[in-house]
């Protein structure tokens, strides 16, 4: 089951010599190193073709063109693993406040930030129970329905215990959160006195609802994720697990087992190379070749957002591709999956390809490879069921210099630096 409904497409305008809800992106260079038009329609990507063959005598006229000479074009990332209650709280004083109209406040801006970076989809994992009870959950919906046709925000419910006399709240919190909204059920089971216990009662809770599960694990326990692996393996629509730091921490031969039970449990992975979310003692990403090698579908998310338990977190999907790349020995092209394909996976969403007939969830980065786009991906173009939704633009600047002059040096700017 998708985290969220797909959206009707709008509405087409009367005929006429362009149709304002289509789009032409020109220009545009592909991975494969083509430069195309892409003509966007009705949500969906409706042609791709050679530069300027779309531009004009087409059979549809656009009513809007964006110049994307100079970017490359990419299948837009998803963020499978965020915290919008408690993201951009570092900077407060005193205890995070659970106030509703923070929470919203913040989880609207975090998720606008994400979007800058390209994520038109967010999962963000939010605590249930205890002290907040059901109201930070409340507040993320509600900014959920803010940001409706900008992005896509769904929620995870993390209850905090599920066993015993003092689980027996967390469950019927837990039962309220999926009726009130929460498409997601989770949290983390290590915390709980009866970590299998939890485990069962999410499973439980997510056969009643038909819900993807989401939990928060070290994996450092082999015999444990053992018993979850077993678990979760009937369970559809499936189970996903993150940070799973601790598991690149175990003896290979173990740590390979394991990743052989989770490949054939179908449990996903979500890797957090820019940090973990359980404060600084617990850094460390998951061993995400080990991983793959075993089968398993590895996504990347970016975890904490400027909280405490990372103070200086970014949310971007492409600062964790880079990462993946430059640390953990992927591919530009492996990495970048792990935030787009295989994070749309996780978020029950379809495929994206830069291909006609594919949602048109878009992301235009300025560059023309793969490999310079994570490295230095500035500017960049989001586009979100066909329409741009966020643009960032980054000028450099350099003052003259002979050097620059006799080597035809490239240079970007309006003007020259005195």
């Amino acid at each position: 089951m998708p985290d969220s409904q797909p959206q009707p497409p709008p509405p087409s305008s009367s005929p006429g010599p362009a149709d304002p809800s289509s789009l032409l992106l020109c220009g545009a260079r592909l991975t494969d190193g083509r430069t195309v038009d892409v003509r966007l329609g009705g949500g969906r990507i409706e042609a791709v073709g050679t530069a300027g063959s779309l531009a004009a005598g087409g059979t549809r006229a656009c009513g809007a063109r964006v110049d994307l000479g100079g970017y490359l074009l990419l299948p837009a990332p998803a963020e499978p693993h965020a915290h919008a209650d408690t993201a951009l709280s570092a900077d407060a004083q005193g205890p995070v406040s659970y106030e509703p109209q923070d929470v919203q406040r913040r989880a609207t801006e975090a998720a606008l930030l994400q979007l800058g970076h390209g994520a038109t989809a967010v999962r963000a994992h939010v605590r249930v129970g205890d002290v907040q009870g059901l109201g930070a959950l409340a507040a993320v919906l509600q900014a959920r329905r803010a940001l409706r046709g900008l992005a896509e925000l769904t929620t995870v419910a993390m209850p905090r215990v599920l066993t015993g006399v003092a689980g027996a709240d967390g469950l019927a919190v837990l039962r309220d959160a999926v009726k009130m909204g929460a498409s997601v059920v989770g949290g983390r089971p290590d915390l709980d006195p009866d970590p299998a216990g939890y485990v069962e009662a999410v499973l439980e809770v997510a056969s009643e609802h038909g819900c993807p599960v989401d939990l928060h694990t070290d994996a450092g326990d082999p015999a444990r994720l053992a018993r979850l692996a077993a678990m979760a393996g009937g369970l559809r629509p499936g189970v996903t697990l993150s940070p799973c730091g601790d598991l690149g921490r175990l003896p290979s031969e173990v740590a390979s087992r394991t990743a052989d039970q989770l490949a054939a449990a179908g449990v996903t992975v979500v890797c957090l190379p820019q940090g973990g979310c359980g404060g600084v003692d617990r850094r460390g990403a998951a061993p995400v070749r080990l991983l793959r090698a075993a089968g398993v579908r590895v996504a990347a998310g970016s975890g904490a957002l400027r909280d405490v338990s990372n103070p200086v977190g970014r949310g971007d999907p492409l600062e964790a591709a880079f990462l993946l790349a430059s640390r953990y020995g992927l591919s530009p092209e492996e990495a970048y999956d792990t935030v787009s394909s295989s994070a749309r996976a996780v978020l029950g969403l379809p495929e994206v390809r830069v291909e006609a007939g594919f949602p048109a969830e878009l992301l235009a980065v300025r560059g023309d490879r793969l490999a310079g786009a994570l490295s230095l991906a500035y500017s960049r173009v989001v586009v979100h069921r066909g329409r741009v939704v966020a643009r960032t633009s980054a000028v450099r600047e350099f003052c003259s210099s002979a050097a620059s002059a006799e080597l035809g040096l490239p240079r970007q700017g309006r003007g020259q630096l005195s």
